[in-house]
């Protein structure tokens, strides 16, 4: 069992910077894909950025590439998001995700769920 527990969410100005972090605790080794998603609402969950804990190879979707990075902490077993240039369309619930082997960016691919942090961004 894996459990994800996000952190570092909250309310800024359009053009400002969150670092939002997710902690993993379980069964998560280097197998493991690690992705973060959001839903804003009244719209379905999306794929944000993802990466694999053995790999350094990074993806992200194109509405947050160059200013979004994903990294991970292997001796801490977290993953962070940072958020530079925030826009307010980027206002949503943010989830980290984990799933064992293939890396995906579908969100019913991914088995384990934190309970999400809200990004609210004003204009």
């Amino acid at each position: 069992q894996v459990q994800l527990v996000e952190s570092g969410g909250g309310l800024v100005q359009a053009g400002g910077s969150l670092r939002l972090s997710c902690a993993a605790s379980g069964r998560v080794d280097s197998s493991y894909a690690m992705a973060w998603f959001r839903q804003a609402p009244g719209k379905e969950r999306e794929f944000v950025a993802a990466l694999r804990w053995s790999a350094d190879t990074t993806y992200y979707a194109d509405s947050v590439k160059g200013r979004f990075t994903i990294s991970r902490d292997n001796a801490k077993n977290t993953v962070a998001l940072q958020m530079n240039s925030l826009k307010p369309e980027d206002t949503a619930v943010y989830y980290c995700a984990a799933r064992r082997r293939v890396l995906t960016m579908i969100p019913s691919d991914y088995n384990y769920w934190g309970q999400g942090t809200q990004v609210t961004v004003s204009s």
